[in-house]
Formats: structure tokens, sequence, C-alpha cells
């Protein structure tokens, strides 16, 4: 089992920044690639960014990619997510997720989850 709490949502104008953290702890969450993913009240939940175990590799989609970094500390079995320019339309729950069977980018494939973090974007 892997354990993910997310931390670091909050309130934030538009054009602002946040950074969201996600703490793994269990068995060896270090080996897994990590994934952020978010939800919109009325919409499904879709792929925001992932990274692989080493943190050689990461993808973003298409709507967060320049504004958004993953990054992760092995060291601190911690993944993160810097937000920067954010627009109303970042408001969501955002989950982190680890070990994904077949496509980075599948919710449906990732086995373990974390309780999610708000983020809401003032315009």
């Amino acid at each position: 089992q892997v354990q993910l709490v997310e931390s670091g949502g909050g309130l934030v104008q538009a054009g602002g920044s946040l950074r969201l953290s996600c703490a793994a702890s269990g068995r060896t969450p270090s080996n897994y690639p990590v994934g952020w993913f978010r939800q919109a009240p009325g919409k499904e939940r879709e792929f925001v960014a992932v990274i692989s175990w080493s943190g050689g590799s990461t993808y973003y989609a298409d709507s967060v990619k320049g504004r958004f970094t993953i990054s992760r500390d092995n060291a601190k079995n911690t993944v993160y997510l810097q937000m920067n320019s954010l627009k109303p339309e970042d408001t969501a729950v955002y989950y982190c997720a680890a070990d994904p069977d077949g496509s980075w980018s599948l919710a449906s494939d990732y086995e373990f989850w974390g309780q999610g973090t708000q983020v809401t974007v003032s315009s």
C-alpha cells in the first residue's frame, strides 16, 4: 500500500501562484511515477502532470504547460506541483496519484490516491 497526502491548496487571485505537495508513505513510494489530476464541480477528473520515479521524465496537459512544474524529492518522498500564472479555470480539487498501470495520463490506471486539496482562483 501507498498512502498519499496532499497539501498546499487555498484561495489565490488570478495570476498568482501556489505550490502543492504530495507526501507519500508506505511501500517504496519513490519507485513509482506520480501524477497530479484535478476535478472541477460537474466535470470529470482530468490529467494535469506526471513525473517518473527518477524525476527524469515529466509530462503536462496542454492546458497547464508552461505554467505548472512538477518535481519530486525522493529523499523526502514528496512530489510537488508548482502552479504559476493561475487562472480561474484552474479552480478544482487537486489529487495526487501513484503507481499507474498503463497510461500515465489516465486516472483509471492509477491505484493509489490522496484525499485531494482545494485550489480556488478568483478573478
